[in-house]
């Protein structure tokens, strides 16, 4: 079962006041412990979407190994930034989708996900029964999610109509996004 990840690394944090890529946590670019993980985890390829600063992300970010392509309307919301990254996957079984501000994703997580990778199955992790990040994609669905992703809602409005089966991850992970630098305090760097 061949599994890529895809890493959502766009947006210009507005909120955080810096593209969210570029974020320093625990040594490393947000950008960079993230496709570290999805590495570690076994996905291959794994495809980073840059927009916001992609050039300095280019230039300061260590993303050997990794496919970087560019969506040149990342300021449209995630939702392109999936069709975009969907569409530089290739031939995957699956895909596990993860956006660059979720440091505490860990590789544990990601290989929960991953094992239950098959064309035809949908599967997110789940945080104190909320739904969060990462999400499995499995091929079959990769044109429903790509004719259905628009704005910021990335796959939700596809996932709300499909069935999807939960993975419960706080065990092992914290599926908190990182909006604002405050949301930073008493996360630590948990890579493996």
């Amino acid at each position: 079962m061949r599994v890529a990840g895809l890493l959502l690394a766009a947006g210009a944090g507005r909120r955080f006041g810096t593209p969210k890529a570029l974020v320093s946590h625990n040594g490393s670019l947000f950008v960079e412990s993230s496709a570290d993980r999805l590495r570690a985890a076994g996905c291959d390829p794994v495809v980073v979407v840059l927009g916001a600063s992609a050039e300095e992300v280019r230039s300061r970010a260590r993303l050997e190994g990794v496919t970087l392509v560019d969506n040149p309307h990342w300021d449209s919301g995630m939702g392109s930034s999936l069709r975009v990254g969907l569409k530089a996957v290739g031939q995957a079984d699956a895909v596990v989708v993860l956006p660059v501000d979720t440091p505490g994703v860990t590789v544990v997580a990601l290989q929960r996900l991953i094992s239950l990778a098959a064309p035809e199955v949908l599967a997110r992790a789940t945080y104190h029964g909320e739904a969060g990040h990462p999400v499995l994609i499995g091929s079959a669905h990769f044109a429903g999610v790509m004719a259905s992703a628009a704005g910021d809602q990335g796959a939700r409005e596809y996932l709300k109509r499909s069935t999807v089966r939960h993975v419960p991850c706080e065990d092992v992970a914290d599926g908190a996004d990182v909006d604002r630098p405050e949301d930073l305090g008493g996360l630590d760097d948990q890579a493996t």
